[in-house]
């Protein structure tokens, strides 16, 4: 298993995905909305300004690829 030396820039833009994940997991797992109506927002326009701006600071931003290999070997369970 290879092992990634992250950034301070890099850690930040995992964990801002990760809050953003979860966010999102637990907006799907929430009620619908009263009598069968709409879902509520499902991801504050904060959580998503976080992790873009997380990414933009690791340089990522752009770049799933590099992103997501960065994940995979930092929080395999994602």
């Amino acid at each position: 298993m290879t092992t990634a030396v992250l950034t301070d820039h890099e850690r930040a833009a995992v964990q801002a995905y990760l809050r953003l994940l979860h966010t999102v997991r637990a907006g799907f797992d929430a009620a619908p909305g009263p009598a069968g109506g709409p879902r509520p927002v499902v991801v504050p326009p904060s959580v998503l300004a976080e992790a873009d701006q997380a990414l933009r600071a690791a340089g990522l931003a752009g770049n799933e690829e590099a992103f997501f290999r960065l994940l995979r070997n930092w929080h395999p369970a994602s």
